[in-house]
């Protein structure tokens, strides 16, 4: 891709009226890219005409439909004539115990980070290989090391990297790229809205490794990435420790790991 890449390109980018969806939004806008957003909260949809500076289609879509994703993707079509770009950013985090934690909690999480990416993704792919196009997903370190105290979360990130690696292999020879981002410790609403080991809104406290970074740091690298063809991004130096210890010691980052969270082990709710 060239310099000029998001240039009269059209982005699809769910969970976007929020967090890192809502700041790649402005960052791809204002590269020349027209922005379709999908996500479920209304009022945020509402007011994104006053933050995203160029063209701009707001659709209220839950991702874990497939019909309603498949819907969403023809008014895109419909609208702009195509779809160059797909970020599967939506998704959901949980903060609990496995022994404590509901299946039902498992499954919501499995059906948002998951499923929804692989919704979109299928429904959007035609397009995006008509138009040799880019597929990036959020994945989080979590998709390619252990989190504790997020058994269902870090399932749903690890099945992503399987997905949409092995897809980029199959992509391989169609143009269409396939970019896997693994941002740190973000500074977003998402941890506000993680679920606890019942399914109601968790109450203890966040547990996290170093400083946050923000959504708008997150997506200048997300626009950089995309321009030089990136297979995966791992952000924020905690991060890229993390990746690079694992990788050389896995049994070295787990003690690590364990350490760290050991009051989520105790029993945090």
């Amino acid at each position: 891709m060239t310099s000029f890449a998001f240039k009269d390109r059209v982005a699809v980018i769910t969970g976007g009226a929020s967090g890192i969806g809502l700041a790649t939004a402005r960052e791809f806008s204002r590269r020349g890219a027209a922005i379709a957003v999908l996500d479920m909260d209304r009022q945020a949809l509402a007011t994104l005409d006053t933050q995203i500076p160029g063209p701009l289609l707001s659709i209220a879509c839950d991702i874990t439909d497939p019909a309603a994703v498949h819907g969403a993707m023809d008014t895109i079509i419909s609208h702009y004539g195509r779809i160059d770009l797909l970020f599967n950013n939506a998704g959901i985090t949980q903060r609990g115990l496995f022994t404590d934690t509901d299946l039902s909690v498992f499954r919501q999480v499995m059906d948002v980070n998951f499923f929804g990416s692989l919704y979109c993704t299928k429904a959007a792919l035609p397009a995006l290989i008509r138009h040799k196009g880019t597929i990036i997903v959020n994945e989080s370190i979590a998709g390619i090391a252990p989190l504790v105290g997020r058994t269902g979360y870090s399932a749903s990130k690890h099945a992503l990297h399987g997905l949409f690696t092995s897809l980029r292999c199959e992509l391989r020879e169609t143009g269409v790229h396939v970019m896997v981002v693994c941002p740190g410790f973000i500074r977003t609403n998402l941890q506000k809205r993680a679920l606890g080991p019942d399914g109601a809104i968790a109450t203890h406290p966040q547990t996290r490794i170093g400083s946050e970074d923000t959504a708008d740091h997150v997506a200048e690298k997300i626009a950089s990435g995309i321009l030089k063809k990136k297979h995966l991004l791992v952000l924020t130096p905690m991060g890229r420790l993390g990746y690079y210890i694992h990788r050389l010691s896995p049994g070295l980052y787990e003690k690590m790991m364990t350490r760290q969270f050991r009051a989520e082990l105790k029993g945090g709710k």
